[in-house]
């Protein structure tokens, strides 16, 4: 029985929509490039703080920049746009971390190199060749049962040509991970040494 008011039934109740709450939001890849002192213990400062925020580092690629004492990272992970921006901003107030800059959204050139051994016997070695030729990846090794191919571009064209590779047979397959430069003329090196 529905309880009564003067005025008549009392308005049913229902529960407010819910809330998309700060960091619960579509998760989609990131990419994040981090300008670093050359340092020990600072790549794994960095893993740690992934690691607590919860986030899986998809790739990270690390290298040298043309002022040896600094490195650069490159790192990729799945999160939402909240979730990442705070883990960025935590990224940034890690000692030896100088610069911090998400390029998701960004105009960016974006390569990776793979290595693929693939299985090749003399029946299937033309159709490799050729799937290779096609996605511009060049063969860097012969053997009687297989070959190497080695694969740049980005992280979705490296995808399509192991995928293709696949149906012959994967013997092993080594990624570099993602490496990153925005386009135009600006610089989150020299950002770092003004």
């Amino acid at each position: 029985m529905t309880p009564t008011t003067p005025a008549g039934p009392a308005p049913a109740h229902t529960a407010p929509p819910a809330r998309l709450m700060p960091g619960k939001g579509e998760a989609h890849r990131h990419v994040l490039v981090a300008i670093v002192m050359n340092k020990p213990g600072v790549l794994n400062r960095v893993a740690s703080l992934m690691r607590a925020r919860n986030f899986n580092i998809e790739t990270l690629a690390v290298s040298h920049t043309d002022q040896p004492e600094v490195s650069r990272m490159t790192i990729t992970l799945r999160g939402d746009d909240v979730a990442i921006e705070q883990a960025a901003k935590q990224l940034y107030r890690l000692i030896d971390v100088l610069k911090v800059q998400d390029v998701t959204y960004d105009p960016i050139v974006e390569h990776e190199i793979a290595l693929i051994k693939v299985r090749a016997d003399e029946r299937s070695r033309a159709q490799v060749l050729t799937i290779a030729e096609m996605h511009k990846a060049k063969v860097v090794d012969l053997a009687t049962e297989s070959l190497i191919v080695e694969a740049t571009g980005t992280e979705a064209e490296v995808d399509a040509l192991i995928s293709l590779l696949r149906g012959f047979g994967i013997k092993e397959l080594v990624r570099s991970g993602t490496v990153v430069m925005s386009r135009g003329t600006g610089s989150i090196e020299e950002a770092v040494k003004r």
